[in-house]
């Protein structure tokens, strides 16, 4: 039994090494066009100062999304990401009735917020800045992101690929009208915003 256990571990073991070197974080391994969010493995995260000594967060478990890829040409590429807002979740029912409310987010009249690149710097072999028009609570501001591609790689549920990407930027809640509630003061106005996003080829 105990050698089958190892045998066991052994193969899984090779399995995630094999995994693993199907991954390239060269953008010219990567087939070009449309690709999808995947919902289930993309995950949009905030933290919000709480009373100056500890970061709150949050995330949203609900996004859809697509992305234009030029593997050539990183630069070339476009993103468009729309979240949405009722799925917003925190450890905490009662803080999240007051996130979801009319004062704060007001999730009831601005269901999604979305976000548009209109531009793509390459600093490096794997990384680059992402300008776009991020709008929140019905507020459009530019907002820069820093990027990095974290690879690609065939799908192993079938044909397909895979693009990963970590994506971080911070922005003042104040810019999006998000100052008005009565515990404003008891938080910060910069607010950090981290995306996981996993995109997957489309078909044709």
């Amino acid at each position: 039994m105990r050698r089958l256990a190892v045998l066991g571990a052994v193969f899984a073991l090779h399995t995630v090494v094999a995994q693993a070197a199907g991954v390239s974080t060269d953008t010219k391994q990567a087939p070009a066009g449309a690709y999808q969010i995947e919902p289930r493995h993309t995950v949009v995260l905030f933290a919000i100062p709480h009373l100056g000594i500890t970061d709150y967060y949050g995330r949203f478990e609900k996004t859809s999304g697509t992305l234009n890829f030029t593997p050539g040409a990183p630069e070339k590429s476009s993103v468009s990401i729309t979240i949405d807002m009722p799925s917003l979740n925190v450890p905490n029912s009662e803080l999240l009735e007051e996130l979801v409310a009319g004062d704060a987010f007001d999730t009831a009249k601005f269901p999604q917020a979305t976000f548009t690149s209109t531009s793509l710097e390459r600093t490096g072999p794997t990384s680059g800045r992402m300008t776009g028009d991020l709008t929140i609570h019905g507020v459009t501001r530019p907002v820069t992101f820093d990027v990095t591609f974290n690879g690609g790689a065939p799908s192993p549920m079938g044909p397909g690929y895979y693009l990963g990407f970590h994506a971080a930027t911070s922005i003042k809640r104040s810019d999006f009208g998000l100052d008005k509630m009565g515990w404003t003061g008891f938080v910060g106005d910069d607010v950090k915003l981290t995306v996981e996003a996993l995109f997957q080829k489309q078909k044709g």
